[in-house]
């Protein structure tokens, strides 16, 4: 988290709390935003590297390189983390 929103999480309540509400969940509109356009620019990646892939006559993904994605968001979010970061294959790749 960057020291700006960090700061701003972290303000003096407001003395009414609805008001704190309203801003945290602007707050979190704002990071649902950006992750549902970084969730798009990846799957674009994936099957831009998905269809490069089949064009060379390779198969369609790359399991060393999907274990290596899920160890990385185990270690970072935990097993919640592995689930999210499975979602993300599949939505590349799609269903085997």
């Amino acid at each position: 988290m960057d020291t700006a929103l960090a700061a701003e999480t972290a303000a003096e309540p407001t003395a009414d709390p609805a008001t704190r509400i309203g801003e945290l969940r602007t707050q979190i509109d704002a990071c649902d935003a950006e992750i549902i356009e970084l969730v798009q620019r990846r799957l674009a990646i994936s099957r831009e590297i998905g269809a490069l892939r089949a064009s060379a006559g390779g198969t369609r993904l790359s399991l060393s390189r999907e274990q290596q994605i899920l160890a990385k968001f185990s270690a970072a979010l935990g097993p919640d983390g592995a689930s999210l970061g499975m979602m993300l294959l599949r939505q590349g790749r799609g269903r085997l």
